[in-house]
């Protein structure tokens, strides 16, 4: 099964614990990666996710998010189709960087594409030719568990 981590799934080990449902994302994150490396999962890394983790400021978050991402078994790059639909869902809403993730996810032929970010999320959800389910950490782990 291919999973695709946005980066803020992928940094949610590293937020400060102060509310049960960052504790429970960010275990259910190592979880995820944990199966990554065990090759129960397939993670997969995106031209976007490497430009979005190189650009983090802070040392211990782009190190820890680019070593994550040395665990992907499949990377795919930016591409004029993942362009196009990338604008497809900008147009209803999605930011142009989580688009990018979305796109490139769905390229990819991705089963889960993971994100703590409430609002896009949402958004996500409602796309209704969507190729790839998208999913909280802890409903991924759910559905891989």
């Amino acid at each position: 099964m291919k999973v695709y981590l946005d980066t803020c799934s992928i940094q949610r080990p590293l937020d400060s614990k102060t509310q049960i449902r960052i504790i429970l994302e960010a275990e259910a994150i190592l979880g995820i990666i944990g199966l990554c490396e065990t090759g129960q999962l397939e993670l997969v890394s995106s031209e976007a996710l490497m430009f979005e983790m190189r650009r983090n400021p802070h040392p211990i978050r782009r190190d820890f998010g680019l070593e994550v991402l040395t665990k992907a078994a499949s990377f795919v790059a930016l591409n004029e189709q993942i362009e196009k639909r990338a604008q497809e869902f900008s147009k209803l809403g999605i930011k142009a960087l989580d688009a990018l993730h979305l796109a490139s996810a769905e390229e990819a032929g991705v089963d889960y594409f993971c994100t703590c970010d409430d609002k896009f999320l949402t958004k996500a959800k409602r796309v209704a030719d969507l190729k790839t389910k998208v999913a909280s950490p802890v409903e991924l782990i759910e559905e891989v568990e």
